[in-house]
């Protein structure tokens, strides 16, 4: 007995110091996943987590308005990758991934012209992130024009908004046929070829990963005056960002290629949250997270941080 008693008593000093170690951190930073040699990322505007101040350009021309703490920024610093090349772009679309962007816009205080974003893909890249579909079938243009100054009111029956006209009667005919559910539709095939084109360009076996949109706009409720919208052209917009989402995963199955869900975790963070809980801003220009002006119905640095960490969760399956 005494023997077995100096036995247990070895075995708890020897796991004490794990007892008396500090939690693991569970930000974006932590990443225990494999390592890789060179990542590019690719995307639209809701990747380089497009910002109007203090824009980076070290990756791309300043029209891109990548910001410095993009997802794809934030995953390369994880990962600790040698070789990191970020292509992403404000109003890219897929046909980017192999046509040169012009972003010589705003009186030529922006300017540049992205190169074709596959150029960035080398057979030494064996991480690749793919975040467009949003301006392939004209989402963030129709939510833009969601934006209405009297929605709850009407007092001007059959004017489009921002004078209290419904945006989503445009899109949504009486025979109950949505023109967007259409265009995200037809707009598979082409993600489909898209992601093709890339894997082919990565090196064999290269991780491809289609990251998809985080819910920044909510299917279930509306929040008018907060956000400036009938709360039925919210919804409706949160109905068919779940549709480009289902449609982003498809297409990831059919190129063969990873998906993101960074919808999921993001529930409840949408544009009707107070400032610190959304990750998306709503239609005035501003934010907390970053202080300072923003771009509307675009993540801000929590959603960005969440988009980085769906990346790396998903890495690590």
């Amino acid at each position: 007995m005494r023997h077995r008693s100096r036995r247990l008593l070895a075995a708890a000093l020897a796991a004490l110091p794990l007892l008396l170690a500090p939690p693991a951190s569970s930000s974006a930073t932590d990443h225990a996943g494999p390592r890789y040699r060179e990542y590019a990322a690719l995307g639209d505007s809701w990747s380089a987590d497009v910002t109007p101040v203090d824009i980076q350009t070290d990756q791309a021309p300043s029209g891109c308005a990548q910001s410095a703490w993009n997802y794809p920024r934030q995953v390369a610093a994880a990962l600790k990758v040698p070789s990191f090349k970020d292509a992403t772009c404000g109003a890219a679309t897929s046909g980017h991934v192999r046509a040169a962007q012009d972003v010589s816009y705003l009186s030529g205080r922006l300017d540049g012209v992205n190169k074709p974003q596959i150029s960035r893909v080398s057979k030494r890249t064996d991480l690749v992130t793919f975040g467009f579909g949003g301006n392939d079938v004209g989402l963030a243009r129709a939510a833009v024009g969601c934006f209405n100054l009297l929605p709850s009111m009407k007092v001007l029956p059959g004017l489009p908004a921002p004078l209290g006209g419904e945006c989503r009667a445009g899109w949504v005919k009486r025979d109950g046929t949505d023109l967007m559910s259409q265009r995200i539709a037809q707009a598979e095939p082409k993600i489909v070829r898209a992601v093709q084109d890339v894997r082919a360009a990565a090196a064999p076996g290269a991780t491809v990963l289609v990251v998809d949109y985080l819910a920044g706009v909510s299917a279930d409720h509306g929040c008018y005056p907060y956000v400036q919208a009938h709360d039925g052209d919210l919804m409706w917009i949160g109905a068919k960002l779940k549709e480009l989402d289902a449609m982003l995963r498809s297409a990831a199955k059919k190129a063969g290629a990873g998906y993101v869900d960074s919808y999921r975790g993001s529930v409840g963070h949408d544009v009707c949250q107070k400032p610190g809980t959304k990750w998306v801003e709503g239609f005035v220009p501003l934010s907390t997270d970053p202080q300072g002006l923003a771009v509307p119905l675009h993540p801000n640095r929590l959603g960005a941080a969440h988009q980085a960490r769906s990346v790396l969760n998903a890495l690590r399956k």
